[in-house]
């Protein structure tokens, strides 16, 4: 329970900004494209720090690595609340990347080596939903709150969640023994394996196109409905519900057709849907009924975040007798993803608000079609997903 409320207050810190970045620009009299480069801020700082903190804190026991990072983590975001200018709350986003960075490592490789082998998948899978809950619950209440009283607030009830996960680590969580993690270099030597940098850079690129979107929800909710921000948190929800729903399908549907085929056919999923949605706003002229864009968002969320299972799973088979520094390789491409995404994102909405980012995020999702679809040509996965417990367990696992 703690390690899935650790991924959850992450998840829900990094996120939240979509659904309070029309607040944060008003109060601090920025863009709304400059704030979101909040959210590139962090995924530049988590993907670059990830794999180096994980080596940093490797002498660490791994109980008071997560039970003090949670302690640190709610203390940022409550100074975060008091930030008084734009360049301080970059700044702290910062220190909270780096934070979140160390605590993701230790709450996988924990979940693993505490699971029996053969539960190993499951048990990792089970912390990862932590990442979905958050965009089910974490964010539309973060976009509550922030209606309700000020953006400043979500990060107190950010605060308040960490303190809570502090608190269940500390009485739930068994103490860890010691064991070795690989080095940085080891790490780093996987780039030189094609099918682990096609793969990686996969997980980029569908995370720039598939989470552009997301992350400018508000200017194009404007822009294709013509309403202000009042189903911001409602979209921001549908998308949440219906990614959980197609992080379980995409499990089900990789074991079933196999992962390749699985992972072209949500990048194909994304992309549609992103079309429609860029239709259906061309043809309304900012006057597409509210209901027709959520039930399109649910046509994206599902394989928006049903190709995690079948790419973690070729990230796996890809990595070989090294499949978790190539798992911890693929999380850093998607927050480096995440990261183009609020940059480009944020160029396109300033240029041409919410629809030019809507055209960005279809180029992006079919460069990322092209990119796999030649990959898993030339570097073909099994037919059927390796088990979780293949992975060796001794590694720090983002």
């Amino acid at each position: 329970m703690g390690l899935l409320l650790t991924t959850f207050v992450i998840g829900t810190d990094d996120f939240v900004i979509a659904g309070i970045l029309p607040e944060i620009s008003a109060d601090l009299r920025v863009s709304e494209g400059a704030a979101g480069q909040l959210v590139t801020v962090f995924s530049i700082t988590y993907a670059i720090a990830c794999p180096v903190l994980a080596v940093a804190t490797s002498r660490v026991p791994r109980k008071a690595l997560i039970v003090g990072g949670l302690a640190v983590f709610a203390v940022v975001n409550f100074i975060t609340a008091l930030a008084p200018s734009f360049g301080t709350l970059m700044a702290l986003r910062v220190v909270a990347a780096l934070v979140a960075a160390t605590l993701s490592p230790a709450a996988f490789a924990v979940a693993g080596r505490l699971a029996a082998p053969e539960r190993t998948g499951r048990a990792i899978g089970t912390v990862a939903a932590g990442l979905t809950l958050s965009l089910v619950a974490g964010v539309p209440f973060g976009s509550w709150v922030s209606g309700v009283w000020q953006w400043e607030a979500t990060f107190i009830a950010v605060g308040a969640f960490s303190c809570l996960a502090v608190a269940i680590t500390a009485l739930m969580l068994p103490s860890i023994p010691q064991t070795r993690v690989i080095g940085v270099a080891e790490r780093l030597r996987l780039l030189r394996r094609p099918p682990v940098l096609l793969c990686v850079l996969g997980t980029m690129l569908a995370a720039c196109g598939g989470l552009m979107p997301y992350i400018y929800m508000a200017p194009i909710t404007h822009d294709l409905t013509g309403v202000g921000g009042q189903y911001v948190g409602v979209f921001i929800a549908i998308v949440g519900v219906s990614g959980a729903v197609g992080t379980v399908l995409g499990g089900r549907l990789t074991d079933r057709w196999g992962v390749d085929r699985t992972l072209l056919a949500a990048f194909g999923g994304v992309v549609v849907a992103a079309l429609v949605l860029l239709a259906v706003g061309g043809i309304g002229q900012g006057t597409v009924p509210v209901w027709v864009v959520g039930v399109v968002l649910v046509l994206w969320g599902v394989p928006g975040w049903g190709n995690n299972p079948p790419m973690n799973a070729r990230a796996m088979h890809m990595g070989g007798d090294a499949a978790t520094e190539a798992l911890a390789l693929n999380t850093s491409g998607l927050y480096a993803g995440i990261a183009l995404a609020g940059a480009i994102g944020g160029g396109a909405v300033n240029a041409s608000g919410g629809i030019g980012v809507l055209v960005v995020a279809c180029v992006a999702g079919l460069i990322t079609i092209v990119v796999m679809a030649m990959s898993v040509r030339r570097y073909p996965s099994p037919t059927r997903a390796p088990e979780g417990g293949t992975a060796p367990r001794e590694v720090a696992l983002p």
